[in-house]
């Protein structure tokens, strides 16, 4: 098995590419080992000492590490974790993913497909190049919610992508939409 690895715009973070489906259509972002509970890929990784953040997308696994730490060392476990795991056959996630709540008034139903389109369409493809995605939370009154997620999250330039690339276009083609605020969890 080859895995490749690609920097991302955030340096706490590399992205890993197994040549194969990790998540295939959803994604799994998991901000520390006690969150991890239902997904060995992630445990195994969380395992590893200095790894702050494990991400699922859909055929790549990134992975943040904490400042301490050295991508040197680190990176050849993160591998080895990788390998191991899918080399085992265990699955990357147990159980089903409760979904997360939206806050949309049904007035809105309209306006926000039109919004989680451009998101799917525009938007995700870019962030997930980059090793990580965005998550609709909600819109109401102008102001779209979205949650960055992998190497986005506490990456230097995610806020200058949500309000002046993710915004921007939102506001572009939705002239509804004022602004975009980020939510944390």
């Amino acid at each position: 098995m080859f895995i490749e690895t690609e920097g991302t715009p955030n340096p706490a973070t590399l992205k890993f590419l197994p040549g194969r489906d990790v998540m295939g259509a959803g994604t799994a972002d998991f901000a520390g080992p006690d969150t991890a509970g239902r997904s060995p890929l992630a445990g195994a990784i969380f395992a590893l000492p200095g790894v702050t953040r494990v991400f699922l997308g859909g055929d790549f696994i990134t992975v943040t590490k904490s400042e301490d730490t050295a991508w040197q060392a680190l990176k050849p476990q993160v591998l080895g974790a990788i390998m191991e795991h899918f080399v085992a056959g265990r699955p990357v996630i147990e159980g089903d993913e409760a979904a997360m709540d939206e806050d949309v008034g049904p007035e809105d139903a309209e306006i926000v497909a039109q919004i989680k389109e451009l998101l799917d369409t525009r938007v995700r493809p870019a962030v997930a190049g980059d090793g990580g995605d965005i998550v609709f939370r909600g819109y109401r009154d102008g102001v779209v919610r979205l949650h960055m997620q992998g190497a986005c999250s506490g990456c230097p330039s995610s806020s200058a992508t949500l309000k002046h690339g993710i915004e921007n276009m939102l506001r572009h083609y939705v002239p509804e939409v004022q602004r975009v605020e980020q939510v944390l969890a």
